[in-house]
């Protein structure tokens, strides 16, 4: 379970198209591509010396919230998502 501290700092770098999470001078990323109404979030990337810490979770709820605020739908291309959202069915409304 991610602690709320990690999902609070996840950032959305537009610019760049991903949502970011440093942690211990590291940083995860969460890939997306943008389109009208719908984002596709394509690949998730945590350093390995951050596996196994939440962090992949995190990235994925805090943009899960930022998405459902801009009132955008989700498509999923990348595994970790995708498997992310067959666990989390609160997420549901968000699927395209």
């Amino acid at each position: 379970m991610p602690s709320p501290t990690l999902v609070d700092d996840v950032r959305d770098d537009p610019a760049l198209g991903r949502f970011e999470l440093e942690v211990a001078g590291e940083t995860a990323v969460l890939y997306y591509q943008l389109a009208p109404g719908v984002i596709t979030l394509t690949h998730t990337e945590v350093p390995p010396a951050l596996g196994g810490q939440g962090v992949a979770s995190a990235l994925a709820k805090a943009a899960l919230a930022g998405i459902r605020a801009r009132g955008l739908k989700v498509k999923a291309l990348c595994p970790f998502i995708s498997a992310f959202l067959g666990r989390h069915p609160e997420y549901n409304d968000l699927v395209k």
